[in-house]
């Protein structure tokens, strides 16, 4: 039984194949240390381990696992759910308010809001780009209030926790959708932008929870693919609730409308709190699931923080009542709990490749001091700057030069999407104009529907192919798609409008749609796993965590911003692909570059 035990605990020390060339060294070094008989039982351990197939029911934790991807609906709930109808909102808080029609969601069923020129049945060009470099800002705020918090939280949370962080950050997002939903001023959707923002810079401890939870390696590809996987979930109910709840007189007529079912009063133009804040009902049902996610973090959530698991509070406490009560109404089978092999033979307690062998850190004292266990078994605290190393800083880029690019592209296809079409008649390859001119409902349908492929992708196409090629090897191919879908795209607008080209037009916004979703989903993981592969100690993961969800905030910042101005100045111009090609495409090759060059540095 212990041979086999210690047989298990070995394949499970070698069953990674993510960043095979930076794990070869420990690898040797633990052949070097451990010669003879042990180097035949390590090569037997990756063999076995090649064979060994982990399932999701496999995952240990999944109570916890459970609630903290609930809580990750969070971030994407309260950040893209506008992007279906961002175009029309900002339409509609920029015109009068005597001028505005909450009911009307394309472009020719009400006037713009310039006062310096006659209503048209279409914005004109200067409207549309006014929309898009004010949509760029709105977007834009979310990430920027993420960027300012995110490494202070990260570096207090492996100081004093991670659970209060997640919990606290749930109740204010809940309430900063609400008051958002009734904003109808662009300095009130600004503030509340922000404050959402604040609330959900502890996306990197989430991901810190997710490795602290799930220690062993054999389950952490999977493990590692859960927060994304819920990540693009959430994003498909968001995208696709709010295009379709947008405006509820018009998308929903029969409760909002004049002969609704909640239109209690018969008013002849629908539900007046409907038309008043037409924007209201999709950012109402975020915070109504929100507040769901937070009773049960409360309730449920337990701290992950080395030396401070078997912490509870009121809480935790009343969650542990509330479920002996229902085990006492529902008796159940015998539970078997999970014990990590690690508590048996500690070569199993491995991080994603960092082995923890005695045998290996007693000659090498220097390594306590980067956070691995000192003299009599004390850990030792890294210091901040041994925490920058240069793989952590190559991770870093990585991690950063995705969303700049692929933020950018969020908040530009919808606007895209919605602008009005233009006579492309005599237009020429590169110089041409005008949108697709669909309403937010058709947009949210589009992007919803394509994220389900991102949700496939992620559950049956990204573990056996990161399996086969490694993580590199996956990251690699989302990076060669992401030029290519970025090239492609702008010349849907040769398409625009009814007749035989509605077909083609219909298949090359899919296939647009899902090569960028299919290239995210691919990549998003993958950065998350070299991020966390780089850190030198699992006591330091907050601080690099919350150092990459810093960067990428300021990328996903920066990518709507730059992405929003240079739309509108392509728009003004005529020349609507100048986004794509001078920003989009330009950042998607400099990631390109970078992964060669930073594997080239860090082998």
């Amino acid at each position: 039984m212990g041979r086999e035990v210690i047989q298990e605990a070995l394949a499970s020390l070698s069953s990674g194949n993510d960043l095979p060339e930076l794990e070869a060294r420990p690898t040797a070094s633990t052949a070097r240390e451990h010669p003879g008989g042990q180097q035949r039982r390590l090569e037997e351990g990756t063999r076995t381990a090649e064979k060994e197939h982990v399932r999701w029911r496999d995952l240990p934790n999944k109570d916890q696992l459970f609630i903290l991807s609930l809580c990750r609906l969070s971030e994407p709930l309260s950040n893209v759910c506008l992007l279906p109808y961002i175009f029309y909102l900002v339409r509609f808080v920029l015109q009068p308010p005597e001028d505005a029609d909450p009911a009307a969601p394309s472009p020719s069923s009400s006037p713009e809001s310039s006062s310096s020129s006659p209503p048209t049945p279409d914005p004109t060009d200067a409207a549309a780009a006014r929309i898009s470099e004010y949509s760029g800002l709105l977007v834009a705020a979310f990430p920027l209030a993420q960027f300012v918090v995110s490494l202070p939280w990260g570096r207090l949370s492996d100081r004093y926790g991670r659970r209060a962080s997640i919990v606290g950050g749930l109740a204010v997002s809940a309430a900063a959708n609400v008051g958002f939903g009734f904003s109808r001023t662009m300095a009130g959707l600004l503030f509340w932008r922000v404050l959402a923002g604040l609330a959900n810079a502890n996306v990197g401890i989430m991901r810190t929870v997710t490795a602290e939870v799930v220690r062993e390696r054999r389950f952490q590809t999977k493990a590692f693919l859960l927060l994304p996987l819920v990540f693009n979930a959430g994003m498909v109910a968001s995208l696709a609730l709010g295009g379709c709840l947008a405006e509820p007189v018009v998308n929903l007529p029969w409760l909002f409308g004049p002969d609704g079912i909640l239109n209690t009063g018969r008013d002849p133009a629908g539900v007046p709190w409907a038309r008043e804040y037409p924007y209201a009902l999709p950012a109402l049902l975020n915070a109504a699931l929100l507040g769901g996610a937070l009773v049960l973090a409360v309730a449920g959530l337990r701290e992950t923080l080395p030396g401070k698991e078997d912490r509870s509070d009121i809480g935790l406490r009343a969650g542990d009542a509330i479920v002996r009560w229902l085990r006492r109404l529902r008796p159940r089978r015998e539970q078997v709990e999970y014990v990590m092999i690690g508590d048996i033979d500690s070569s199993e307690d491995t991080f994603l490749g960092q082995v923890r062998h005695e045998e290996q850190e007693k000659p090498q004292q220097p390594g306590a001091a980067r956070g691995g266990v000192g003299m009599g078994g004390r850990k030792t605290p890294v210091p901040f700057r041994s925490v920058w190393t240069r793989r952590v800083l190559c991770a870093l880029v990585t991690f950063g030069l995705l969303p700049l690019h692929n933020a950018a592209f969020m908040h530009v296809f919808p606007v895209y999407l919605s602008s009005p079409p233009a006579d492309n008649s005599e237009a020429s390859y590169f110089a041409f104009a005008g949108g697709l001119g669909l309403r937010s409902s058709t947009i949210g349908l589009w992007l919803g529907v394509a994220g389900i492929l991102g949700i496939l992708l992620q559950l049956f196409i990204y573990p056996p192919l990161q399996a086969r090629i490694g993580t590199r090897g996956v990251l690699r191919i989302a990076l060669f798609l992401f030029p290519s879908t970025y090239a492609a795209a702008p010349y849907l607008s040769l398409l625009a409008g009814d007749g035989s080209d509605s077909v083609l037009r219909a298949i090359l916004l899919a296939v647009v749609v899902s090569a960028q979703i299919a290239a995210r989903t691919m990549a998003i993981p993958s950065t998350v796993i070299l991020l966390t592969e780089a850190a030198p100690a699992r006591t330091v993961l907050g601080t690099v965590h919350g150092a990459g969800n810093m960067l990428a905030s300021l990328a996903r910042a920066a990518g709507p911003a730059i992405g929003g101005y240079v739309f509108a100045r392509g728009v003004e111009e005529g020349v609507i692909g100048l986004v794509w090609w001078l920003y989009l495409v330009a950042i998607a090759l400099c990631a390109l570059a970078w992964s060669y060059i930073m594997e080239s540095d860090t082998t």
